[in-house]
């Protein structure tokens, strides 16, 4: 038997070993497909239920509009005052990312660069922070607020975001921090900066990724976030867009048209902001995983 003959059988199981995984990548984009489908079918819903008028929705909720109503969301923007309502949650979330961003990575660089001690003693205060409820201290809460005078206001809301999101932002910051090599600071400090020069010259403009991946985790809570809004803005002219929508609901919860149509509206922002930082999550996650 030739050495050709002989080959011939070992490169045709060579040959059907090598095709093998093809098709449990074919299983895989299948079961890809079949999630991308389930995740995009509430998105579908709601954007079809928002162009349709009272007589569509009743005969066939789920088919395509025909034709496509587009006066339901000026009809929701005039109804539901969302025009308000959007700018009460973007000064709220505005301000409090602001502060979770300078509060978080200031806090985080002495916390990455103390690991023993006192540093390490309060990282695990602020990693207990992030375990324990917020519930178990809403009475206290808001007689905090209450005392400071602070009900229907935005300070007592973006004082109440900034406390309970501090801990997950240090946290995620301090990861973060503790992948990058430290030669960049300490090169500044040998060149006369001091501490805050190096931090906010040097190693600040490096947490890019980690800081795209705060404001979005922290905008979509913050933006969507309706108990606390409620409890605290409830009656005010402060209130959000989840306490105006749920408001809105209620009084026109039989034209679905409408209610749909709002939270489009309420929902387009954080959308927008969600698709042009998206990018930042995984580098933000990934850098923090090395650490």
């Amino acid at each position: 038997m030739s050495a050709t003959t002989a080959r011939g059988p070992a490169n045709r199981k060579a040959g059907r070993k090598g095709r093998r995984p093809r098709y449990g990548q074919y299983a895989l984009e299948l079961v890809m497909i079949a999630v991308a489908v389930v995740f995009l079918f509430p998105v579908y819903a709601l954007i079809t239920l928002a162009m349709k008028d009272p007589r569509q929705i009743s005969e066939s909720p789920l088919s395509l509009p025909s034709p496509p109503t587009f006066g339901n969301f000026g009809d929701a923007w005039s109804s539901a005052s969302l025009g308000p309502a959007l700018l009460n949650s973007t000064v709220i979330t505005v301000i409090s990312l602001l502060l979770l961003i300078f509060l978080g990575s200031t806090g985080a660089y002495y916390l990455a660069r103390r690991a023993r001690g006192l540093g390490y003693g309060l990282y695990i205060l602020f990693l207990l922070g992030i375990v324990l409820p917020f519930q178990l201290g809403m009475i206290p809460l808001y007689k905090l607020v209450d005392d400071l005078g602070w009900l229907g206001t935005y300070q007592g809301m973006v004082l109440f975001y900034t406390g309970i999101q501090l801990p997950f932002t240090v946290f995620l910051y301090t990861g973060f921090i503790r992948a990058l090599p430290q030669d960049y600071a300490q090169a500044a400090l040998i060149d006369g900066c001091n501490h805050r020069q190096a931090f906010t010259r040097i190693v600040f403009p490096l947490l890019r990724p980690i800081t795209g991946t705060v404001i979005i985790l922290n905008a979509v809570f913050i933006w969507n976030d309706f108990f606390t809004p409620l409890l605290y803005l409830g009656g005010s002219d402060k209130e959000t867009v989840p306490v105006g929508i749920f408001a809105f609901v209620g009084q026109y919860v039989s034209d679905y048209g409408l209610v749909f149509a709002g939270l489009v509206l309420a929902a387009l922002p954080i959308l927008i902001v969600f698709v042009v930082l998206q990018r930042y999550v995984i580098k933000g996650f990934a850098g923090g995983l090395k650490g």
